[in-house]
């Protein structure tokens, strides 16, 4: 769980390491991760695991899921809430069913980020995905230990940890002091957890609770993306109107790697495949170029990933510090910080105006629920 001690604000606000000056959590602090799809696409691939990735999913209409296409998992992050009931059955860790799924107590402040995806990694089994040799040995280290043990073994591992906390955000202000300001209650903690299909049923992985949580079965033929998008959708509507702090990510294939072994069927002489499809000449030049497009898409958006994280790593204090003394110097200052002022009254007079016409019942069926994209 990310909690309000630790300075979790909102999902796209969980980035900050509890550390002051320093880029990185100290000892065996774990920071806060940002819920971001190049934050935990980069996690991945920093455990060493090969062909995954994350895609985050704006709504929860059926399209937006299947064009991904296909996808191995669900992370959702989440207002918590105590003493909330599951959703389904726990399945006993040292059940027959439970001794087939890989599940760690979260033993560990802020480390749910990490434990979400690996709750995923460690119990997929996909020709598409390699897991490498850090999380190889990691599940081995843990076959025979229970859930709590488990969630120790994470909490300690240097290998993880290091990865997970290089998403440590410089701290510009001291956080002790912000928190003392902070209007945010006691209940403003937000949690990761994972869905995924093991077998024919559907499971919540969840490293607060005792056990995997079992919500239903996959009939043979079923999507099992039709079995969860309601689930998820019902978690959703237990919260009052206007609640939007939810984000949705998506565990899928390296879509580059799909897009390039295509690419080299397709131009490989005499391949079966092709004499199979019966393809034309020109067609078959027409599906490559399209494949071309796709596969240049994918690598601007790992270039695009690889940026946003540098830049989340940066310390901007000293540009920053530096153009507040240009602008001082200048006389440009105080007449950008009245406007702002002026600004943020207006916006907190709109707020206010918009909570009292805001309905009071927290089960208003008539609203549609969906996941919002986070401001900019």
């Amino acid at each position: 769980m990310e909690t309000n001690s630790s300075g979790s604000k909102e999902p796209q606000q969980q980035q900050m390491a509890e550390t002051s000056g320093q880029s990185q959590a100290t000892s065996n602090e774990w920071c806060l991760i940002e819920s971001d799809p190049g934050v935990f696409t980069e996690l991945i691939r920093g455990f060493g695991c090969v062909g995954a990735e994350v895609e985050e999913i704006w709504t929860l209409d059926a399209g937006a899921f299947y064009h991904l296409e296909p996808i191995h998992g669900l992370i959702f992050l989440f207002k918590w809430i105590e003493n909330d009931e599951p959703a389904g059955r726990v399945v006993l860790p040292d059940s027959e069913e439970g001794k087939g799924i890989f599940f760690a107590k979260q033993m560990v402040t802020n480390a749910c980020a990490t434990q979400a995806i690996l709750s995923l990694l460690l119990n997929l089994q996909h020709e598409d995905i390699e897991l490498g040799e850090t999380l190889i040995q990691f599940k081995q280290m843990c076959q025979e230990c229970d859930p709590y043990k488990r969630g120790q073994n994470l909490g300690n591992s240097l290998q993880i940890r290091q990865v997970h906390n290089s998403f440590a955000r410089p701290e510009i202000f001291d956080l002790d002091t912000i928190k003392q300001q902070s209007s945010l209650t006691e209940d403003d903690f937000y949690h990761f957890v994972g869905y995924m299909p093991i077998g024919n049923h559907l499971y919540e992985l969840d490293g607060m609770q005792e056990g995997p949580i079992e919500l239903g079965e996959i009939k043979p033929g079923q999507n099992w993306l039709d079995v969860v998008r309601p689930i998820i959708e019902a978690r959703m509507k237990r919260y009052c109107v206007g609640e939007i702090h939810f984000n949705l990510m998506s565990l899928v294939s390296d879509r580059q790697r799909a897009y390039e072994r295509q690419i080299a069927t397709l131009q490989k002489p005499g391949n079966d495949m092709l004499l199979d499809s019966n393809l034309s000449e020109a067609e078959r030049m027409i599906e490559i170029a399209d494949l071309q497009r796709l596969l240049e898409f994918e690598m601007e958006k790992k270039r695009r990933y690889h940026k946003e994280n540098s830049r989340r790593r940066h310390n901007y204090l000293p540009f920053i510090l530096e153009l507040l003394k240009q602008l001082g110097e200048t006389g440009q200052l105080m007449p950008i910080y009245e406007k702002a002022k002026e600004r943020s009254i207006l916006q907190a007079n709109y707020q206010f105006s918009r909570l009292n016409a805001m309905p009071t019942d927290c089960n208003d069926e008539s609203v549609k629920v969906e996941t919002n994209p986070p401001p900019k």
